[in-house]
């Protein structure tokens, strides 16, 4: 049963820090664009309700299926479009084609709307390129670490710990460089995206990143130690997810495991039916939820565990003592936050690299999807249980969140920006 930390909020690695409070002179008009996936779309939304709360008029812009929540939060919703396949040729639009059509239809919408500062999550092109075509403020919202690698440091999503010889760093050197040619073709490609739009090239590495301001809506303590640029900042997480009811726990006092899936990797559920099988005779209770996905083979069901299609990870989290996930940067920052060690099975891509840093940060530990079985995720848990240093470390780092809101950082950094830019426009 989890009990209140006294533990301190030290031990960040990252050497960003975060903004002051500052009031704003005025009311300002803020537009946020999001991508539709929920890792993407909620940090925007938890943005979203802090700007509104401070009596902001926002718009967020992002696909169809998230207009009632918006507009639940009182937020203005404008919708996104989604091209699937060109109307025609009946073919898929090349990824940038999209990007141009959807700012060339958008950009009416934008204007009418007349924002002060345009908020872009990292994969949402069009308002970010709709800002500078309007000739306002840009800020690029990165919901993970910094995607930028530094020369000698392995590759961002790679999910392999960074050299520590000459040897190993002369090594990644050479290998970056090798992938410079497919880097730069698609920097050729945005390059011309922007052309066609009649904006002038953007700076490189990464492009499509605001030099005016890029957030990492992220803990500080999953960061590196390195040269960061004065344009990108370390907000903290921004945590929000919709309504759902109330979920019964097992009941017990024995520590509490949640088992949370991720919504789109891991097809065949190997890491939810191994934990459920692995855990079902350990003196833990375990809550395990299918994230509403169509249950693939039976799983097994200990007399201590409970298995349900959906749960509220703010509901549940702060009861539970350790998390087990796929590795997606929500379901990592809000188990931390509620200060429960994490056991990453990451599956692919970006899963990888956040389940690296959650060892780095010493709040949990990752197993390689290859090793997924019962009794490897048994001894996982055994171990992040019965060693109390990785529940102390995310507890600390909960801590730190809680002295440190990433709202509330990010909107203060917006609002810095849109003073700074106001006052040297005058």
């Amino acid at each position: 049963m989890k009990t209140p930390s006294e533990a301190g909020a030290s031990g960040s690695s990252a050497t960003v820090t975060t903004s002051p409070a500052s009031a704003p002179t005025r009311a300002l008009r803020i537009a946020l664009g999001s991508f539709g996936e929920a890792g993407h779309t909620f940090p925007v939304m938890a943005l979203a309700r802090e700007l509104k709360s401070r009596g902001h008029e926002v718009m967020v812009h992002t696909w169809h299926r998230w207009q009632p929540e918006i507009e639940a939060e009182g937020l203005r919703f404008a919708k996104a479009p989604q091209y699937d396949l060109d109307p025609a040729t009946g073919t898929y639009l090349p990824p940038y084609e999209a990007v141009r059509r959807a700012v060339l239809d958008c950009e009416d919408e934008f204007r009418a709307f007349r924002p002060d500062v345009v908020v872009a999550d990292v994969l949402t092109n069009t308002p970010a390129l709709i800002a500078e075509r309007i000739g306002v403020p840009s800020v690029t919202l990165v919901p993970h670490v910094y995607p930028i690698s530094d020369p000698g440091m392995t590759p961002y999503s790679a999910g392999m710990r960074n050299p520590r010889t000459p040897v190993g760093h002369a090594f990644w050197r050479r290998f970056n460089l090798m992938m410079e040619p497919g880097y730069r073709q698609g920097e050729r490609e945005y390059e011309e995206l922007r052309i066609a739009l009649d904006l002038p090239p953007a700076p490189g590495p990464m492009p499509t990143l605001s030099r005016e301001l890029t957030i990492m809506a992220t803990f500080p303590h999953l960061e590196y130690d390195r040269a960061w640029p004065a344009w990108a900042k370390v907000s903290g997480p921004l945590l929000w997810e919709p309504p759902h009811g109330h979920t019964e726990l097992p009941p017990g006092d024995d520590p509490l495991v949640l088992v949370a899936p991720s919504t789109s990797k891991d097809p065949e559920q190997r890491m939810l039916r191994a934990a459920m099988r692995g855990l079902a005779d350990e003196p833990l209770r375990v809550l395990g939820t299918t994230n509403r996905r169509q249950v693939m083979q039976p799983l097994l069901v200990g007399k201590q565990s409970r298995l349900v299609p959906w749960v509220r990870y703010g509901q549940v989290m702060p009861e539970a003592d350790v998390v087990i996930c796929n590795g997606g940067h929500g379901t990592v920052a809000r188990a931390i936050a509620s200060g429960c060690a994490v056991l990453v099975v990451p599956d692919d891509g970006d899963q990888r690299e956040n389940a690296l840093r959650v060892a780095h940060s010493g709040a949990g530990l990752r197993l390689p999807r290859r090793w997924t079985s019962p009794k490897n995720l048994q001894l996982a848990v055994r171990r992040l249980v019965s060693d109390g240093r990785y529940i102390e470390r995310a507890r600390e780092i909960s801590a730190w969140h809680t002295a440190n809101p990433g709202h509330e950082t990010a909107a203060n950094l917006i609002e810095e920006l849109v003073a700074k830019k106001t006052a040297a426009n005058a």
